[in-house]
């Protein structure tokens, strides 16, 4: 069951916008009387606990995580793309094709996620502080769980902010008149900061299900901690872009030996404490997540918590409903948003049970009598199935919001990041033991000997194996807008998307490795008149299958279309972040500036 964060009044004393003048002259001069009950307030576990909870909002502000960052940060890549991101209409595709600006009108405002993602540190650095200060923060007490929670949700908010805009401002402490404006710092040390703040962590907060807190993946665990501070160690020392150009860290702490060290370590806790798996069935696993259970111990992590009116994961990024229907109520054409490049579908195993789950060929119609049926698409707009308003318990009536978490980790990638780094420090005969675990889920029991021991089994070069891990991500992790991130860190960002332009060619003119693909569709509706039944999506289904199905053209890849995965003219490594917003930049008194050529 979701949670609904209700936070006392007296609370929300870190409301104020930071980057103003405004917030300079009332907020700093004069002590507000809310900063008088701070030893109240952080020696109390009842009230620290709603303190701490107030850290979270952010996320659900209606230009942050809610409605800007998550909708449209990680697009476009080998895998996902904006759907429309051929369209002239808007600044919409800029965000998603390496073209945006910093006067992007979807972007540019005052409460931006940039905003958002400061105000959240701000109220994270206000516990901290209180917590240590007043609150004895203990291992196996409330307020030393408390401590940890603060510790990394300060770290998502600044993982994130890295991860969109690069080195951005280092604020690790409560501002103060003298450090309203400051520049930015260099992200390594951020990087080091948070790694250190996650290590302190993951003394303080329990495995899941062992408090009544860790029980839901909408609060922290040890297991998230764990995985998080290998995932950000992971990219520390990988590839990135900064303002002299793409490159690892040049500080020896960074060091991918150093840092995938510990990335394994972690990982091989989380793994040997039993205290996370895989779901037996990665449809049952989607499934769960979108009837919203939210019970710790399994496959989810951490998930952003969204209250029933808020959150657009659905919103965006389900399957495509073309109105109100009998599935949701949430307005017209809701989902569909963004989608699986048409390639990734041909590029799964035709066995693995992933595919069909990732990849939907269809959408919703227009309701008649507020019933719709599936809908063939486009060849180049496909849905991501991972996302289903059909597959919820909950009707949702909001027409802005769905009320659907944020997946921010899952178990998934703590195996597949222990095979990277087993794979990289001890070889492919180590790496060997996460990637099988990972295709056995994927693939039914029949089919294990071939698809997952004699495939590892033959992976027996480093190289080999880093190859079919690059492709296991994108086998696992399509749609959930972690691809871009992990191709920058491999140095593949510019590689794979020009790759995957030459493959869309191919698959236009079924040439090369999809030569076989059939350009005819056939399909009937199902005994329930409102599934489809369809032929032709797999290799070499060409023929009719019989005379009650019909026939449907859908080859429509154009070159407009291919092209829009990435602006013409700009080489995607050297826009590997956006820029800083303009109202942003003019609120800094001088002190930030943007680099990358912006």
């Amino acid at each position: 069951m979701k949670n609904k964060i209700v936070i006392p009044a007296l609370l929300f004393f870190a409301l104020a916008l930071f980057s103003c003048d405004d917030f300079a002259e009332d907020y700093l001069d004069v002590k507000s009387e809310s900063t008088l009950d701070e030893s109240v307030i952080f020696s109390t576990p009842d009230l620290a606990e709603s303190a701490v909870n107030g850290i979270k909002i952010p996320f659900g502000e209606t230009n942050s995580y809610r409605g800007r960052f998550l909708p449209w940060y990680g697009f476009n890549t080998d895998t996902e793309w904006y759907n429309a991101s051929e369209s002239t209409s808007s600044d919409k595709p800029d965000l998603a094709i390496y073209d945006a600006k910093p006067t992007n009108s979807e972007m540019n405002s005052t409460n931006n996620a940039w905003e958002m993602m400061f105000r959240g540190i701000e109220r994270a650095n206000l516990c901290i502080r209180g917590l240590r200060t007043y609150g004895n923060p203990v291992p196996d007490s409330q307020l030393g769980y408390l401590l940890g929670e603060a510790l990394t949700l300060r770290a998502i908010y600044y993982a994130d902010l890295v991860k969109a805009w690069g080195d951005v401002p280092a604020r690790f402490e409560p501002i103060t008149s003298e450090t309203i404006y400051i520049t930015k710092s260099s992200r390594d040390t951020i990087y080091k900061q948070l790694i250190k703040d996650l290590g302190e962590a993951a003394t303080l907060v329990p495995w899941p299900n062992e408090t009544a807190a860790t029980s839901s993946v909408e609060r922290i665990n040890k297991a998230f901690v764990k995985g998080f501070r290998a995932r950000l160690a992971l990219v520390a020392s990988g590839f990135q872009q900064y303002p002299d150009g793409v490159r690892r860290s040049n500080d020896p702490e960074l060091s991918v030996n150093a840092m995938y060290t510990l990335a394994l370590s972690e990982c091989k806790d989380v793994i040997e404490s039993g205290k996370a798996h895989l779901e037996p069935s990665f449809e049952t696993f989607w499934k769960k997540y979108n009837q919203e259970v939210t019970a710790a111990g399994g496959e989810s992590l951490w998930e952003i918590p969204f209250a029933a009116g808020r959150g657009r994961m659905l919103f965006t990024f389900a399957v495509n409903h073309t109105n109100n229907d009998q599935y949701h109520a949430n307005g017209n054409n809701r989902g569909g948003v963004s989608g699986p490049l048409p390639t990734v579908f041909y590029d799964f195993d035709e066995l693995d049970t992933r595919r069909d789950v990732t990849c939907v060929p269809y959408k919703y119609g227009p309701a008649v009598n507020g019933i719709a049926k599936q809908q063939l698409g486009t060849f180049n707009k496909w849905c991501f199935g991972k996302y289903r308003y059909e597959w919820m318990n909950r009707f949702v009536t909001s027409t802005n919001d769905d009320g659907i978490n944020k997946i921010y980790m899952r178990y998934a990638e703590v195996l597949l990041m222990a095979a990277e780094t087993a794979n990289e420090l001890e070889g492919p005969g180590a790496a060997a033991i996460y990637l099988k675990e990972l295709r056995m889920r994927a693939f039914k029991p029949e089919d294990h000997a071939q698809k997952v021991d004699n495939y590892v089994n033959s992976l027996t070069s480093k190289d080999a194996m880093f190859n079919a891990i690059v492709n296991e991500h994108k086998y696992e992790f399509t749609g959930e807008m972690e691809r871009k991130q992990a191709l920058i860190r491999w140095n593949l960002l510019g590689t794979n998307l020009d790759l995957a332009k030459e493959k869309m060619i191919q698959l236009r003119d079924r040439t090369g490795e999809y030569e076989d693909v059939p350009t005819v569709l056939h399909f009937k509706f199902a005994a329930d008149n409102e599934s489809l039944i369809i032929y032709g999506l797999n290799r070499g289904e060409h023929n009719s299958p019989g005379p009650d199905y019909t026939p449907y053209d859908w080859n429509a890849l154009s070159d407009s279309k291919i092209n829009s995965l990435y602006k013409a003219g700009i080489d995607p490594d050297n826009r590997q972040f956006w820029p800083i917003w303009q109202v942003f930049i003019d609120n800094s008194n001088g002190t930030l500036v943007n680099d990358y050529g912006y």
